[in-house]
């Protein structure tokens, strides 16, 4: 059996690494003629975690991962200590440590776990079709290729999306633009092994370990989409947006490189159910266009590679019973964490100020019970997490 997968971001090179592990054909071609990620850094939850270590990259991704003890929320104008608490009762309870990774090189580990030189770049889909015998893609070189199936990775603004629902999908805006990049650890902005988020006003600045003594930031900033921004202007929107707020945050503005701080206009979409048509299959933001305010987005992916190698595994001679499987293992709790994600963001981003106020008094008296409860709950599920 031949797969062709459309796109080398994590989705599809982790389900390109999955198939191969059970011996079958696999090509992946990818747009880009080199690797770029969009996004500074991703939190890989212990469910993504597992996902990796399936794939026979624990040492690799442990290697990678920063080590996040502790959680805590910050007042963002005081700085004082809203909660902090251990991470270790998550970690006992769903078995596995979750580690934020700088994104290039998450990617670059893939690359070369998959085979960098087999990547085919370059290859921007234009066309995709499929019938009983196979799939095929026509690029923009005028290339065509074909398979037995195509899994179609080819991310949010997904081609592949309106072939399999037979009509366009609009994508919609989450009420925030996301800054994000990494500076080196600054105990004075926030300890080097916890997650730190500073809150108010509907608006988080949160900064997280990552390998190299590196802190992964971001800045959600809310407001309408589409607003003018001129490259390499970061510190002084984010000091117009943050001003006023905790040292920690000033001291994280007067550091970060504008240069290498990425601008991100957060969308999502409504989930959906048809994954899969004829031998075209869906994955990753193609099939569930996430906001990041959960960190699920990748590690979802990454359960669709894995659920669809369990579904080949278990149907390896009937194609449409495999991406029958793989559609219906997979759909509900994607749009579930889709929808969870939606839900946190609007409390998060100040949709309803009642909310958001409630939301912080209720971090004063947390003791991590409600947040690592929530988090877990978004944990199991999975392919690996059941």
């Amino acid at each position: 059996m031949k797969v062709v997968v459309i796109g080398a971001g994590m989705g599809g090179l982790s389900a390109a690494i999955a198939l191969r592990r059970i011996g079958i054909d696999v090509e992946v071609y990818e747009q880009v003629t080199e690797n770029k990620p969009v996004g500074a850094a991703i939190s890989v939850w212990s469910n993504g975690v597992k996902c990796l270590n399936h794939l026979g990259l624990t040492e690799q991704t442990a290697a990678l991962g920063g080590i996040v003890d502790s959680m805590s929320y910050l007042d963002g104008f005081t700085g004082d200590t809203m909660c902090r608490f251990s991470m270790q009762p998550l970690i006992d309870e769903v078995g596995q440590r979750p580690y934020p990774v700088a994104r290039a090189e998450l990617q670059l580990m893939l690359m070369n776990a998959y085979g960098i030189d087999d990547i085919h770049f370059g290859h921007k889909m234009i066309r995709i079709s499929d019938d009983d015998n196979g799939a095929s893609v026509e690029f923009s070189d005028s290339t065509t290729v074909s398979a037995d199936v195509v899994i179609a990775a080819d991310g949010a603004r997904s081609l592949a999306r309106d072939y399999v629902l037979r009509h366009p999908v609009d994508r919609r805006y989450a009420g925030y633009v996301n800054f994000n990049g990494l500076v080196g650890i600054d105990d004075r902005i926030g300890p080097a092994t916890e997650w730190t988020t500073y809150v108010g006003d509907g608006k988080r600045v949160s900064v997280m370990p990552v390998a190299d003594n590196r802190f992964y930031f971001f800045f959600d900033v809310t407001g309408p989409q589409g607003q003018p921004y001129h490259p390499g202007t970061a510190r002084e929107v984010l000091a117009e947006n943050f001003a006023g707020w905790a040292p920690g945050v000033q001291r994280l503005i007067a550091t970060l490189d504008p240069a290498t701080t990425n601008r991100v206009e957060i969308l999502d979409v409504d989930p959906f159910h048809t994954w899969v048509r004829g031998r075209v299959a869906l994955l990753g933001d193609a099939a569930h266009n996430t906001t990041p305010d959960i960190g699920q987005g990748g590690c979802s992916a990454m359960e669709d590679a894995v659920a669809l190698q369990f579904a080949f595994t278990d149907h390896p001679d009937d194609v449409d019973a495999a991406l029958a499987a793989y559609e219906h293992t997979r759909t509900e709790r994607a749009g579930d964490l889709v929808l969870r994600a939606r839900k946190r963001c609007d409390v998060t981003h100040g949709k309803d100020p009642e909310a958001t106020a409630a939301w912080y008094d209720e971090l004063r008296s947390e003791d991590g019970t409600r947040v690592l409860r929530g988090i877990v709950s978004n944990i199991v599920g999975g392919p690996l997490t059941s």
